[in-house]
């Protein structure tokens, strides 16, 4: 039983994979585009990760610039990327300060290629499909060990997520 749970919540998430910042459209996506590509990509850890208000909210917060003629470039989308992700867990104002002391610290594609490695190693890794090497993170300074915190904590709640579902489901 417990074999045929596992082989079940691994195939939730076997094909998950975020685009690359380059392969995120850079042509100018309005509201609902937006809103559909980043809930198509995150679509095997959330299904519903992101709507068009969420996205207006998050602007009007400062999360993310202002949409330029109502279009949104691959900056803007890959911050929605990855508020999408930790909203589950930190607060918005929490957001703010790891966006704050990003754009102090790294580039934009630096520190969403970063994001993007890390989750998917650390989605593998808690669903049981890779290991993780004792060396890995000791290089890590404040900022990168305070995400990968972040991203492991979202890791173990879409685990537990998907876990409850499938428990559910089998009722």
């Amino acid at each position: 039983m417990i074999y045929s749970q596992n082989s079940e919540l691994v195939e939730a998430i076997k094909d998950f994979h975020l685009p690359k910042y380059n392969e995120i459209p850079n042509v100018g996506l309005y509201l609902e585009q937006t809103s559909k590509y980043i809930t198509d990509a995150l679509s095997p850890l959330f299904p519903n990760a992101i709507t068009g208000s969420m996205i207006s909210n998050y602007v009007k917060k400062g999360l993310v610039s202002n949409p330029v003629k109502k279009q949104y470039d691959r900056e803007q989308i890959a911050y929605l990327i990855f508020i999408a992700v930790v909203k589950n867990v930190i607060s918005m104002d929490d957001i703010k300060l790891c966006i704050d002391i990003q754009k102090k610290s790294y580039k934009s594609v630096v520190a969403y290629t970063y994001f993007a490695e890390e989750l998917e190693t650390l989605i593998s890794y808690v669903f049981g499909q890779t290991t993780l090497s004792e060396e890995r993170g000791l290089e890590l300074d404040s900022e990168k060990r305070m995400l990968r915190n972040i991203i492991i904590t979202v890791a173990h709640k879409i685990y537990l997520e998907k876990y409850f579902n499938l428990m559910d489901e089998k009722k």
